[in-house]
């Protein structure tokens, strides 16, 4: 590892950190309407792009995640709906068929997952969590880097990050392994970052 790839993890791990406690903050302080309201109605935009695409792969959030699979409810009437999965505790990551109500399974890192016997699904979009973004399409994962290796061997899905207003930053910080996203989605805005959409 260069010096300067050294100082691009140290530089997000202390975002992450500075991120993540801005982050349980805010969504601590919500008062009860605005956590019923957030990322329940599918903005407008994004209503024609899914209707494009027959599988759309979502999350099972985790913590202080933004909840978007109210958002999803009806998706069986125009296609189908996709989880990110883990196949043992490896770092590649894909994702399988789910249908809201159906049971999940905790996975080997500790996540929920449909279970194994699941089919894989290859997604059109993909929305993923993120603890921090810009509005050039920079993302701040968890630190695993299963959505960029899966972003970089499947280029084609669309990829829309979803997380709360505060968790904005200026610019991220970026190494040759991060994948920019399409879009971000926060509880206040649908932010197209690419040319893509």
């Amino acid at each position: 590892m260069t010096d300067l790839s050294a100082h691009l993890v140290q530089q997000k791990q202390k975002l992450r950190e500075r991120l993540r406690f801005r982050r349980q903050h805010f969504v601590a302080n919500l008062d009860g309407m605005a956590q019923l309201a957030a990322f329940r109605a599918m903005p407008a935009p994004l209503v024609d792009l899914i209707a494009d695409h027959a599988i759309v792969a979502a999350y099972v959030p985790w913590g202080d995640e933004p909840d978007i699979l109210p958002m999803f409810a009806g998706i069986a009437k125009v296609g189908a709906l996709a989880l990110p999965c883990h196949r043992g505790r490896v770092a590649e990551m894909d994702f399988s068929l789910w249908r809201p109500g159906e049971s999940l399974v905790k996975g080997p890192w500790g996540s929920q997952q449909p279970a194994e016997t699941s089919p894989v699904a290859y997604p059109g979009i993909i929305f993923c969590p993120l603890i921090g973004f810009d509005r050039a399409g920079g993302r701040i994962g968890q630190g695993g880097g299963h959505y960029d290796r899966y972003f970089a061997t499947h280029p084609g899905p669309l990829r829309i990050g979803v997380g709360w207003s505060v968790q904005e930053i200026d610019a991220t910080p970026r190494e040759s392994t991060d994948i920019a996203l399409d879009a971000i989605l926060t509880e206040q805005e649908f932010i197209p970052c690419g040319d893509r959409l």
